[in-house]
């Protein structure tokens, strides 16, 4: 495997890897302010899906059929506990 590419690319790399985790964790810290942890939560569970229909728009990657099997599932979940939740 060739890794010589790496080390000129690896700030770039560190970089995009701190600055999304610290917007995701920041955002999702600032949405706890307006939203329940429940539903901050919930809405955090989406993540996979959104990335899945962003890398389909984006990148035009077709997803394979464990992939709608786990969204699927994703979203059977988040509608369970949505409901679950109003209930309460």
């Amino acid at each position: 495997m060739d890794l010589s590419a790496l080390q000129s690319q690896l700030p770039y790399i560190l970089i995009l890897a701190v600055v999304t985790t610290a917007t995701g964790h920041s955002l999702m810290l600032h949405a706890l302010k307006f939203f329940s942890a429940t539903t901050a939560s919930i809405i955090s569970s989406l993540q996979p899906v959104f990335g899945i229909l962003l890398a389909f728009i984006f990148l035009n990657e077709i997803p394979v059929q464990n992939t709608y099997i786990g969204g699927a599932i994703i979203l059977f979940a988040v509608l369970i506990e949505s409901i679950k939740s109003r209930n309460d």
